[in-house]
């Protein structure tokens, strides 16, 4: 199934795809939830109901002029867990800067997200920002609590993907030492451009990844390559720490960002990122 935020006159509403790549509301189909995070919560409860719903209504659908697709999640429910270094290419090409070589366990930290970024939304190019970069993620959306769960739990715990840019202040990233304030500006994480459930995706751990700027690959990879597994990282974030369901998790970025070039380049106005994982889609943001 794949779930989207869409906005209708100003209004939002949670969609789903029909079999013909329609979207339709889950109000039309009976089906009434406030927002994507009560969906998300009440997911086991509902998917059902709105598979038959569907079946039912399988010629329904809006013409794609009249909606836009929004985050999926517009606001998440806590702050956006991350993993740093999660793939050896984006460790050996960022050496110079900051040596994880000699790592042995995952790296956490978290992004505040007061509202994500939509899948064509601006990324700010703020005056106090002078090496931005971007960094094209896997997300995961957990469907219910978390604690103490093994990594063998873990998967009945999670909704599906969605596709995450990271995006990065890297002057104030190293700046402040901890990477908080660097990973959560406004509108420094565009999210989309719908969450694939996890029976639709299969093998989250063999898609394709990959990160354009202005048409020009960046980032080419594949989620095979992750050093912690999604099921790995949310059973250990999940010992002694309660993961809420809704909450996000972005994975970690390949090698192919714009600090690891030789020498770095980074985004500047007008400049359009776009990036993309198999069996989810595609999100394409300009810096303006």
């Amino acid at each position: 199934m794949r779930l989207y935020t869409i906005e209708v006159n100003d209004k939002a509403y949670v969609a789903v795809e029909n079999k013909n790549k329609k979207l339709v509301t889950l109000d039309f189909l009976g089906i009434h939830v406030n927002d994507m995070n009560e969906l998300i919560v009440r997911y086991d409860e509902l998917c059902d109901a709105i598979r038959k719903a569907l079946a039912v209504n399988e010629n329904a659908g809006m013409e794609a002029g009249e909606y836009r697709i929004k985050a999926p999640v517009p606001v998440p429910i806590q702050d956006m867990v991350c993993l740093g270094v999660n793939y050896h290419d984006h460790i050996k090409e960022t050496v110079d800067v900051l040596d994880f070589t000699k790592k042995k366990d995952a790296v956490y930290f978290s992004k505040r997200v007061n509202r994500a970024n939509d899948p064509d939304g601006i990324i700010p190019a703020y005056d106090f920002v002078d090496s931005l970069d971007y960094e094209a993620e896997l997300g995961v959306i957990l469907k219910k609590d978390a604690f103490n769960i093994s990594i063998e739990e873990a998967a009945t715990h999670i909704l599906g993907y969605t596709i995450i840019n990271d995006v990065s202040a890297r002057n104030l990233q190293f700046k402040h030492q901890q990477w908080y304030r660097g990973k959560s500006l406004d509108g420094y994480t565009p999210m989309g451009p719908c969450i694939v459930t996890a029976d639709e995706i299969g093998d989250a751990h063999d898609l394709a990844i990959s990160c354009y700027v202005n048409d020009e690959k960046r980032q080419e990879s594949n989620t095979k390559y992750m050093i912690t597994t999604v099921e790995e990282a949310v059973s250990e974030l999940s010992q002694g720490m309660t993961l809420k369901a809704g909450t996000v998790i972005a994975t970690g970025t390949p090698g192919g960002v714009g600090m690891g070039m030789k020498p770095p380049v980074f985004l500047k106005e007008k400049d359009v990122v776009r990036c993309e994982i198999e069996g989810i889609g595609s999100l394409s943001n300009t810096v303006g």
